[in-house]
């Protein structure tokens, strides 16, 4: 600690030193050149010092390695790829052409692209050993220093890594400030997909601070300091009142601290990614540690200048098989969890080996807003007479079936028609995956249970839809159906265990797919199938939007047969006009005793008038709908 007791300026990828001899040390590791700075002026930054590349070339005349890995006080810079390449050629040329050029070999030491071009240049056996050694070509793609050794960064103590060079000839299209501290940068690149490059906020700050924050990790990881989530506070101050490493003018506590905490109770830069509203994924594909973290941004998946290291991939890996309580191995390869991220809910998605080659993760954001059908409405979701059909099928008990693929929103407007139930009713709502507006719900005064679901043997779907059966009459909604629960669903419908409205989520598009998954997928005979009254596909557009493609009704008495009520046009979302003729079953079968079909159909006319009203109004939170709700019940 005591190499640390310096004052030191700069940022963390711009930092001073003029002396002329580097005191980085070197040791061989595995695949990798592990060099420590802590003792060297330059700090070890390859792209900038001559000295310090001439001290990891000289080393690699031994032997080549996969990445070269460079510490100096709190920072860590991993040269792999391309500018691994580089070095690793440089010290097979350095070896082979001391022979042919001492000048020459004295030169790639410090400046091996300058040595390389004039290496091409010559007609003699020096032109020879550049292209055998690789340095010719690796040289011919490599541009200048800060390009060729951009490294992939970091604080040491986290298990993130950013590339920190700006993507060459891309062209700014947006920036944002994130709550983080951190810089999101939107950057478009002539001929490539354009790219998401983020700067974390302990980017920022110097190397006296970047050493303080490794030292208070120290004290963490020993067990010295404990705290909870002030922990790191405590941790970053008792660094700053020992005294071991000096810094200058005032110190940012409360920035290290905030930053210490993100790499060690937090998720990491997953904090500063989901910090930006405009981010609703985050993908870690497998094998992590060679690929970037990509990013969907609105309808486009944009690569990152981020990538994870392997200690970081298996911390994530443990967290998340932890706070699931689900085993995540070779014997059970795949992981469906969540998490909360900063302010919002984050649904974890995982595989690893065998099933893939090595883990990956997906990460996809909960919408920080809660959505009820006039928000939806007023989004062009679906239309004001569509959403009153839905309302109405609700409030009068039916079992209706919202599907649609991956993302295009089914949970969302699931959870919206959630808030059209009376709120006398009790709602039981079965999720293996927390993603329904149950706590919104019952702050709003109403009597939701929530029940969650495990696809082991603990609590399975089927068993919790038997104890909702068994919890009291009322409404019923089934996060997702996809297993055994299918059949213990349809049943219950068949016999009319359940008076109220019954609602779930499924994968597929329109009718047809959606019954034969049923039926032929999850077991669910046919005659049962007829129990569902109405199906809502959604779907996810080419331009990103998410939006109801159509609403269809199940005939009674013939299997798997489906009508179109509303379904997209070239107008929209329109109906079909099977309900205005008088032929729609399903809403003949909604009329109370005393109520004839044109009464439903005036019914159905308020209601929509209703919800285009609030669209329009602005009145699309919970507060304004439940008193909406509460006033027609009247």
């Amino acid at each position: 600690m005591e190499s640390l007791r310096r004052t030191l300026t700069g940022g963390l990828f711009d930092r001073g030193g003029t002396t002329t001899e580097c005191g980085c040390v070197t040791e061989f590791g595995d695949t990798r050149l592990r060099v420590d700075a802590s003792d060297c002026q330059h700090g070890g930054r390859l792209s900038k010092s001559e000295h310090c590349r001439a001290t990891v070339i000289e080393c690699l005349t031994e032997r080549d390695v996969g990445a070269v890995h460079v510490h100096d006080a709190g920072i860590e810079r991993v040269y792999d790829g391309d500018a691994a390449a580089l070095l690793v050629a440089a010290g097979r040329f350095l070896e082979a052409v001391r022979f042919h050029d001492e000048r020459l070999a004295q030169r790639v030491r410090q400046d091996p692209l300058g040595a390389a071009r004039e290496a091409i240049g010559r007609a003699d056996a020096v032109a020879e050993v550049a292209a055998e050694t690789g340095l010719a070509e690796v040289t011919e793609m490599a541009g200048d220093y800060e390009r060729a050794l951009g490294p992939l960064a970091g604080l040491s103590v986290s298990d993130w890594r950013v590339d920190t060079t700006t993507p060459a000839g891309s062209r700014l299209l947006d920036r944002r400030e994130l709550d983080t501290g951190s810089t999101a940068r939107i950057y478009e690149l002539p001929g490539e997909r354009d790219r998401y490059v983020l700067e974390p906020a302990g980017h920022a700050l110097g190397t006296p601070e970047s050493a303080v924050i490794e030292a208070a990790y120290d004290r963490l990881a020993d067990g010295h300091i404990t705290g909870g989530d002030r922990a790191a506070g405590r941790a970053v101050r008792a660094v700053i009142e020992a005294d071991v490493i000096e810094t200058d003018g005032d110190v940012p506590v409360e920035r290290m601290a905030a930053v210490l905490h993100k790499h060690t109770r937090g998720h990491g830069l997953l904090t500063d990614l989901f910090a930006d509203p405009g981010v609703s994924d985050v993908f870690v594909t497998a094998p992590a540690t060679e690929t970037t973290v990509s990013v969907r941004v609105g309808d486009r998946r944009l690569p990152t200048n981020v990538r994870l290291t392997e200690r970081g991939v298996d911390a994530l890996a443990s967290r998340y098989r932890r706070e699931s309580g689900r085993g995540f191995s070779r014997a059970d390869p795949t992981l469906d969890a969540a998490t909360e991220v900063g302010e919002r809910q984050v649904r974890v998605a995982g595989v690893t080996d065998p099933a893939s080659d090595g883990i990956g993760f997906a990460f996809r954001a909960h919408d920080r807003d809660v959505w009820t059908l006039p928000a939806l409405v007023a989004n062009g979701t679906l239309s004001a007479s569509a959403a009153a059909l839905c309302s109405l099928a609700i409030e009068r008990g039916s079992a209706l079936l919202v599907a649609g693929p991956r993302g295009a929103g089914k949970t969302t407007l699931l959870g919206a028609l959630l808030w059209e139930l009376p709120p006398s009713i009790r709602t039981v709502v079965i999720e293996d995956t927390p993603e329904l507006p149950v706590e919104s719900l019952q702050t709003q005064g109403r009597d939701i249970q929530a029940l969650r679901a495990a696809d082991d043997e603990t609590f399975t779907p089927a068993e919790a839809l038997r104890t909702a059966l068994r919890l009291g009459e009322g409404a019923l909604a089934v996060g997702e159906v996809r297993g055994e629960e299918a059949q213990v669903l349809y049943e219950a419908m068949r016999v009319g265990a359940n008076d109220d409205a019954v609602l779930g989520t499924i994968h597929g598009d329109e009718g047809e797919a959606v019954f034969e998954r049923v039926v032929a997928d999850l077991g669910v005979p046919a005659s049962s199938f007829g129990a569902t009254d109405l199906l809502v596909t959604t779907e996810r557009t080419a331009g990103g939007t998410r939006r109801v493609r159509c609403i269809e009704e199940i005939l009674e008495g013939e299997s798997g047969q489906f009508a179109t009520l509303y379904e997209q046009g070239e107008d929209g979302l329109s109906a079909s006009g099977r309900i205005d003729r008088g032929n729609s079953q399903f809403v003949d079968g909604l009329r109370a005793p005393a109520e004839s079909y044109a009464d439903l159909r005036d019914c159905l006319g308020k209601r929509t008038d209703r919800l285009a009203a609030l669209a329009e109004a602005g009145r699309t939170g919970p507060a304004a709908v439940d008193e909406d709700v509460l006033e027609r019940q009247r």
